[in-house]
């Protein structure tokens, strides 16, 4: 039987939020069984924030939590670097509204969980089962989950764009050590991108106030602005999956489902998670992923 687990040490970060352009600090800690994923705003009174679908509050461009009118924005990245290496339980302290978004892949996160390193708990890890199949549909754009004995995700995009065009991408969790590997080798490093044509209309909104080409992918219409080279030929495709497992850790533990995601965003990733748990016929919580 599989134990839950936390951080062995803390570990703590700086940098600037991408949509608030705002200087942040952070200190992930280690935490008990149960705990879950734990924000908790030093700013403001040590307010907590639980990783959890029903603080959801925004899903443009970034997922944002909010709790009694307090927020905790762009979650996604930090989620998906905890879940991906395999950390059941962490507190999270962060001294502005958002998470910094460093290179805008969760590499930096990953390097960070490693070095702290990673400890059993004497209690036993649960796994959200999917019973039946859950589908979220908004035009061509869709996510669904089906019944599977791993976690699983295939993920399809199409961007008319020379550097991504289609592409498609698959990865596994939760079926041994080798899993969690592939996720830090092939699915952290692949940073967010956005299209420079829509930088003016975003910063307008506010929103991208702290991007720039160290920690985005900035597409032009018929390249990209970076020097830097993309890190793998489907980077694309590969941030979208990363994105998926960031926001799916909000279930607050491992799904045991087949995820099948087609030009999906934050927006239907969380949609599919509420809709999953709110039907109470398609999912048990089990001890068991075997």
């Amino acid at each position: 039987m599989t134990k839950q687990t936390t951080i062995g040490n803390s570990f703590t970060v700086s940098g600037v939020g991408l949509h608030s352009n705002s200087p942040v600090n952070v200190r992930v800690l280690p935490a008990p069984a149960y705990t879950g994923y734990l924000f908790r705003r030093t700013d403001l009174n040590n307010f907590e924030i639980p990783a959890a679908p029903q603080f959801v509050a925004h899903v443009s461009y970034a997922t944002t939590l909010m709790k009694s009118g307090v927020m905790i924005a762009t979650v996604e990245h930090l989620l998906s670097a905890l879940m991906g290496s395999g950390v059941d339980n962490a507190i999270i302290e962060v001294d502005s509204l958002e998470v910094p978004i460093l290179d805008g892949s969760s590499e930096q996160w990953i390097e960070l969980i490693e070095q702290a390193g990673i400890v059993a708990l004497s209690a036993p890890r649960a796994f959200l089962k999917v019973l039946k199949k859950i589908e979220v549909t908004e035009g061509n754009r869709s996510i669904s989950i089906s019944p599977a004995d791993e976690f699983r995700i295939t993920c399809e995009i199409d961007f008319n764009h020379p550097m991504i065009g289609k592409q498609r991408g698959e990865l596994c969790l939760y079926n041994g050590r080798a899993a969690y590997d592939s996720y830090i080798a092939k699915i952290a490093p692949a940073r967010t991108f956005g299209f420079v044509h829509e930088l003016e209309m975003l910063r307008k909104s506010g929103l991208c106030q702290g991007g720039s080409l160290e920690n985005a992918i900035a597409l032009t219409p018929d390249g990209m602005l970076n020097t830097e080279p993309l890190r793998f030929a489907d980077e694309f495709v590969r941030h979208k999956i990363l994105d998926i497992i960031g926001d799916l850790a909000l279930a607050g533990m491992p799904i045991l489902g087949h995820v099948h995601a087609v030009r999906s965003g934050h927006g239907l990733h969380t949609m599919l998670l509420s809709n999953l748990l709110r039907d109470r016929a398609a999912w048990e919580v089990t001890r068991h992923n075997d």
